[in-house]
């Protein structure tokens, strides 16, 4: 039985949407909605408890304390009244609370932002960076406890038919080269990698980092596939990157920190690549916290009853129930599908085909592997058939010949899994 992951070969060729006919503007600006949503992550939140009321007025680039009994703050990207705090729940249940905002015209300021990101203390400086476009994890790659070797720009996008770092990389050469030179005066003085595909080596060029391309095939940008491909390192099972001591950031973060730092103001607007039903793609700059039900009405896209809200790419992106869902951070896509195009899943056994263990890119035995998620049996999933060396990029899913929704299992069992771990450590604790 494999106890560490290893890659295998036969996985199916699916390329990356590239934007070698794009020109540099080609990017549609959305207005600014009169409604901003954001969503923070707090432990175990309750509306009860939160310093925030309705009515207060908040500043762009404010920062606020969501309660006085956690340490958890976001950062607001528009000038407004706060009009509703409530909780909601995210992807496998993970609670959040929603702050709505009755946005003004004109943003005002908050001074703070500033002077935090002007300060020499990174710990105080990146309470304010975390909300920033395309910045999931700020943390893993400023604390000075834990200095990384190497930080991975990627300029390229994640899911097939997504242009947004691409796009990036292509106009916003300049404000990527300023970013990178921040990231190599990080604690460490780190080596800096910027991946891109061959297209766009020229722009790359421009940034003075190492530059390194990466065959754009499906999943070859995922953090697991470049640290393999181009770093020759592979990720034990169960850890992240970063316990190799290598950080990763999206070519639109480094732009975000380089904003922040140069201008004293965050950056509020996020690109997406907005994907419609004719798998035609375009790149919009919206304000984060915009509903994604007013980003649709800008760009004069309808719904119909049945259609299906994705926030990502067709291999990895995550269904939403309501066009109330904002914008954020790492909302990189939102896919329309419409309801004679989805592929349903269906209630039929495994036939043992083997067509996902000959795509899955780190050789998993996935055919064993979702019997035992079916029957939840979570721990023995990631003893026996190596439940936490999946990389996450649903080609199992893809090639599924019965039409099992196999990475779906997956999630769930990781998820099922983390929970075992918690609670253990709770009760050890």
């Amino acid at each position: 039985m494999i106890k560490k992951p290893f890659f295998g070969f036969g996985k199916p060729k699916l390329d990356y949407a590239g934007i070698e006919g794009l020109e540099q503007g080609e990017v549609t600006d959305i207005p600014l909605s009169g409604r901003a949503v954001f969503f923070v992550e707090a432990p175990h939140p309750t509306v009860n408890d939160v310093s925030l009321q309705v009515g207060d007025e908040i500043n762009t680039g404010q920062n606020l304390q969501v309660s006085p009994f956690s340490k958890a703050t976001f950062t607001s990207m528009v000038t407004g009244s706060v009009i509703d705090i409530s909780k909601t729940s995210g992807y496998l249940g993970k609670q959040y609370l929603s702050v709505g905002i009755d946005v003004s015209e004109e943003d005002q300021w908050d001074d703070a932002f500033s002077e935090a990101v002007q300060s020499p203390d990174l710990e105080k400086a990146d309470r304010y960076l975390g909300g920033l476009p395309g910045i999931s994890n700020i943390n893993a790659l400023i604390h000075p406890e834990t200095p990384l070797e190497t930080i991975v720009v990627n300029g390229m996008d994640k899911d097939l038919l997504v242009t947004t770092q691409q796009m990036v990389v292509k106009s916003q050469a300049d404000d990527l080269k300023e970013g990178i030179e921040f990231l190599k005066k990080l604690p460490g003085n780190p080596k800096v990698i910027l991946v891109v595909p061959p297209h766009l080596s020229a722009e790359a060029a421009k940034s003075e980092a190492q530059v390194q391309t990466v065959t754009p095939s499906y999943p070859n940008s995922l953090p697991e596939m470049i640290m393999k491909d181009v770093l020759h390192q592979v990720v034990p099972a169960g850890m992240d990157c970063s316990s190799l001591g290598v950080g990763f950031i999206d070519a639109e973060g480094v732009v975000a920190l380089k904003s922040a730092f140069s201008e004293g103001k965050p950056p509020v607007t996020k690109m997406v690549s907005i994907i419609g039903k004719n798998e035609k793609t375009q790149v919009i700059r919206v304000r984060l916290g915009t509903p994604v039900n007013a980003v649709l009405d800008a760009l004069d896209i309808p719904l119909e009853q049945g259609d299906r809200l994705v926030m990502g790419g067709p291999m990895t992106g995550r269904s939403i129930y309501s066009g109330e869902m904002p914008v954020l951070q790492d909302t990189d896509a939102i896919m329309i599908q419409g309801k004679d195009q989805l592929a349903l899943n269906e209630d039929v056994p495994c036939v043992n085909c083997g067509e996902c263990i000959r795509a899955c890119p780190v050789n998993i035995p996935v055919n064993m592997l979702v019997r035992l998620l079916e029957f939840s049996q979570y721990e023995e999933a990631a003893n026996d058939y190596d439940l936490l060396s999946c990389i996450e990029c649903g080609l199992c899913s893809y090639v599924c010949e019965s039409k099992i929704p196999v990475f779906h299992y997956i999630m769930l069992g990781k998820y099922e899994l983390s929970l075992i771990k918690e609670a253990e450590e709770s009760a050890n604790g």
